[in-house]
């Protein structure tokens, strides 16, 4: 007898995609699903239990707060001989395309290597990344040249730092397994 929890999951983690903002419908992500996502991004393993994730959600007129900040760092940030109006533009448009963004951060606790928390964290993006794909949004996981200087804007604590961008969106992409090597490439047996 086939385990269909088994099943399921499976199935959510080999389709999960990154999906971009512009195949976002449009439709609004409630906040009570954005907070059932991120219960599950919490349950992530953490050593010590530090739980180093931490998350800003940018939703509604706080979307326009990030669009606007994020595009102001890309034109205060870039060479202006490297500057396209374009990028400038996209960076803004991408963000008012989402359902939400949320900011990733991750607080070190100085309890472990500073890796462990960055794993942890990352543990806590898959999470919410596998949940909100099994809800029918799509996402992905950005981190701009221009993350380290989002200190101020977030408010982040002294021994905090953003790891980058969470963007989500309701969409209408079709399923799609992964591009990947076979994993027996990737295994070496000690029996």
């Amino acid at each position: 007898m086939q385990n269909t929890t088994y099943e399921s999951i499976k199935q959510v983690i080999k389709q999960r995609r990154a999906v971009f903002p512009p195949s976002y419908t449009g439709q609004e992500i409630p906040k009570s699903l954005l907070i059932e996502l991120l219960e599950c991004a919490n349950t992530a393993p953490t050593h010590k239990l530090t739980q180093p994730w931490r998350f800003i959600v940018f939703r509604e007129n706080g979307l326009a707060k990030l669009a606007n900040q994020l595009a102001e760092q890309y034109k205060t940030y870039t060479p202006s001989e490297q500057f396209l109006q374009k990028k400038y533009e996209n960076t803004r448009e991408k963000v008012l395309q989402s359902g939400a963004v949320i900011a990733i951060s991750v607080f070190y606790s100085d309890a472990l290597p500073r890796w462990e928390e960055l794993a942890a964290t990352a543990c806590a993006v898959q999470n919410l990344w596998l949940a909100a794909a099994a809800a029918g949004i799509g996402g992905y996981w950005s981190s701009p040249g221009t993350v380290k200087y989002m200190g101020d804007f977030l408010t982040l604590a002294a021994n905090e730092e953003c790891l980058g961008f969470f963007y989500m969106g309701y969409h209408d992409e079709p399923a799609r397994e992964a591009s990947r090597k076979s994993i027996l490439e990737k295994i070496r047996w000690e029996e």
